[in-house]
This record gives structure tokens, sequence and C-alpha cells, in this order.
């Protein structure tokens, strides 16, 4: 067909009016891919050669461009690979794995297995076929196992895969005890392995367990590490550890003797271990934070009838089990804990009485003790620990001349206790009397 044909047909048809067809072929660019790929199965075209190991694939640059910007980026920004025919990988790339990334640069498919997932992911990230890496990531996260999680942590934080790695993190932290024992934790960073140990968030019910696993890890390259243990073990929360545990740590394990600042560690450690067996006030120190793990949900108290009754819910077995009874059977009081301590405030008592007292349940030997008296007798009220010390807020109280307790002024009045001095003092008002309110500290501030 000529030129002057087609002008003529043009000029010859044209009625001004805009009588037009739309042809699509949907399958048009499977097709291109699937002829495109038959032209690199039989060499034709092709204009450059990817070598991995001693395996050589026939490519062309177009489409290499096309499916990845690593490609893209070396064809055309003058470097050496845009002159040469040959890329060579040498053994950086698997061969099997370069052929899977070009079969899917041809095809738009990959099959992703147990095999592959995590050489796809790597290789997918380096030579930016990111929809491989993407794929390969969530491929990965359906097959996280406590056994490989610790290794799918450190693969995903180093190829910027955000969910395969908060997925892989938080199941280092449940099974932690599982984690320790795999020879990818001997092989943790200094930095990963703090990372892990000081986490509230950390799943053990034994805390000698953490500790046996720090000394493990430092002993596994011990020139190299042992410079980091007073640092490791001022993360372990060592006055959880059992007394025995401890004092044999201090006289027997040599790697902790040799250094003094590991000895100043484990003294502090045995002090505050101390004074939380002989209930001696609170225990703000770090080793003696509980974890996530060592976190009580205690069920007590109630607003229709007397209760002395408290029980503890515990999770793995699934079941609630009773605690030692209040001593003063009550309604409407209030209950926060520090630390270890629970403290019951006020509340109604027999025939609606209202209360000041303050009872304290000591969680660690299962006992009540008293403390001192509220200023103000009140129920109804709530209350929130900030900073180590106790605060109460609004509520009810007895009104003069009224009895039973009238409910029907609410208080302004705060009061703050401190469990060191034993003593309440009142800090300010609100500016309007509140009662049934829920109390909550947040950034310094109730």
């Amino acid at each position: 067909m000529s030129v002057s044909v087609h002008e003529n047909r043009k000029s010859r048809t044209s009625t001004g009016s805009m009588n037009i067809l739309l042809f699509h072929k949907a399958s048009h660019p499977d097709c291109v891919l699937s002829h495109l790929n038959t032209l690199r199965k039989h060499c034709m075209f092709t204009d450059v050669t990817l070598w991995a190991g001693n395996r050589s694939f026939p490519c062309h640059r177009a489409v290499l461009a096309a499916s990845s910007r690593y490609f893209e980026a070396m064809f055309s920004n003058g470097l050496r690979e845009s002159l040469d025919d040959e890329v060579n990988f040498h053994d950086s790339l698997h061969p099997e794995v370069l052929e899977l990334l070009l079969d899917f640069a041809y095809s738009s498919r990959i099959i992703i297995n147990e095999e592959n997932a995590e050489s796809l992911l790597e290789a997918g990230d380096m030579l930016q076929f990111h929809d491989v890496r993407d794929a390969a990531a969530e491929f990965l996260e359906k097959n996280l196992y406590p056994s490989n999680c610790l290794g799918m942590m450190l693969l995903s934080d180093a190829h910027q895969c955000r969910r395969l790695y908060e997925l892989s993190w938080r199941m280092c932290l449940v099974n932690f005890e599982t984690v320790h024992k795999s020879e990818d934790f001997n092989n943790l960073s200094k930095d990963t392995l703090l990372d892990l140990i000081s986490s509230d968030e950390l799943e053990i019910e034994d805390e000698e367990k953490v500790f046996k696993a720090v000394i493990q890890w430092v002993k596994y390259d011990l020139d190299e590490r042992k410079a980091y243990l007073p640092e490791l073990l001022r993360n372990v929360r060592l006055a959880l550890l059992p007394s025995e545990c401890l004092k044999e740590a201090l006289t027997c394990e040599d790697l902790i003797m040799v250094d003094e600042r590991n000895k100043l560690v484990l003294d502090e450690a045995i002090q505050c271990k101390k004074k939380i067996l002989q209930n001696d006030g609170v225990v703000t120190s770090p080793c003696a934070r509980p974890r996530k793990a060592g976190h009580t949900l205690l069920i007590l108290g109630g607003q229709t009838f007397m209760c002395d009754k408290i029980y503890q819910v515990d999770h793995k077995a699934k079941e609630i089990i009773p605690k030692a009874d209040l001593p003063s059977p009550r309604k409407e009081f209030s209950a926060c804990a520090i630390g270890c301590k629970v403290y019951i405030t006020g509340g109604r008592g027999s025939e609606n009485g209202v209360s000041k007292d303050v009872w304290v349940y000591d969680t660690v030997h299962e006992e009540w003790s008293k403390a001192a008296p509220m200023l103000i007798a009140r129920f109804g009220h709530g209350s929130a620990e900030l900073e180590n010390c106790l605060y109460v807020v609004g509520g009810h109280t007895a009104v003069a001349g009224v009895f039973p307790a009238s409910p029907s002024v609410s208080l302004k009045q705060v009061e703050k206790y401190d469990p060191i001095s034993n003593k309440w003092t009142m800090v300010a008002p609100l500016r309007d009397g509140v009662s049934n309110a829920a109390v909550v500290s947040a950034r310094l501030k109730l």
C-alpha cells in the first residue's frame, strides 16, 4: 500500500463525523511477553548475557530494564555494563534464583516455596524486583514459626520488609525460650540482643533463662563479647532471679568475677531482691521491673454487694484462682497497682459507712497489710499510679448529719500517697467534682 493510496482513502471516506472503533485485545501483553520469552529461549534478538555461577542467560535489555529499576539504571547510565555484552554476578547470586527472576520478567509468574522464598526475597531486593520481594515476604509471613522467626527477623530487617520484620519480632518476644536455643541467636549483634532482653514485652516465665541466654551469647565469642556483659546484665531483670541463683552467679561464674562492673550490677540486684523479700518499701530499680509475662490480672470488688474475695486470672491454664481474702469486706472502693502491690482505698463497709482505710495486697507474699488511712473518707472514686505514688480522685463522702452516706455530692479533692513515707497529702483540687470516673496516668500527667 502506497502513501497516495492511503491519502485517497482518507479523503474518500471522511464525512466529518466521529465514526470510530477502539479495538483492545486484552491478551496482547501476555502474548507479547510469551513471544519474547520464546525469542529469549531461542537466543533471537538477545543483546546481553547474564552470568551466575557457571550458567549463562541470554536476555533482552529492554525487557530487563522494563522489569527492574536496577537493570534500567545499569543499561542507561553509562556504566560499564551498558556497553558490555555480559553482566557477571559471579557467586553473589544463585543460578536457580536468577532463572526464576528472569522467568518472572518474561511471564509475570513465579512459583514461591519454602526452599526458595528467602533467596527470592534477597535477590528480589538486590535486583529491585520489588513485587517478587514483597510476594516472598508475604509467603514467609504465613510460614513463620518459633524455630525460624529469629532468622526471618534478621532477613526482613536487612531488606526493608517492614511487616515481616514486625511479625517476626513479635514472635521472637513471645517465644524467647525457643529462640535463644537457635544458632541464629548466637550470631545476633549486641544491639539486637539488647533490644530483645530489654523489652517489657519479652514473654518469659523464668528470668533466669534470660540471664543464662546472655551468658551463652557472650561465651560464643568470648574475646570479642566479654566487654559487652556489664551493659547486657543491666538489661536483665536480675532482681527477679531466685536469691540462690544471684549469689551463685556472683561467686561461681568466672565470666562475672573477672570484671568489677559485672559485680556491681549483681550487687545492686541482690540489694533489690532483699528489699522485695523483706517487704521494705517500693522497689523502682529497672532490674526489678516485671515483664509482660509477669503481669497479673486480679478480679476484686463490686458496687452492689459487700465483697472480700480476690481472684487471679491464669491466662495459660485458662482458670481463675482464689487468692487471700480482703480482711475487711467492702464495696465501691478503688484499686491500683504499684509494682507488686495492689492498693485498695476507701469504699463503703458495714452498714454503708464510708471508709478512709487503705489495704495493701502484696502479690509476692500473697498477704494483706494496712497502710496509712486517707485524709478524706470516700467511695465511688478513682485511683492511679504516677511516678511511684498513688493518687485518689473525686468520689463521694458522708454528708454531715446524713446516714447512710449520700452519693448526691461529688468530691473535688485529690490526695497523693507516698508508699515510702506512708503519708497522704492533699494536692490541687479538680475544678468540678467527679465520681465513678476512670483515672489513668500518661506522660507524667493524670
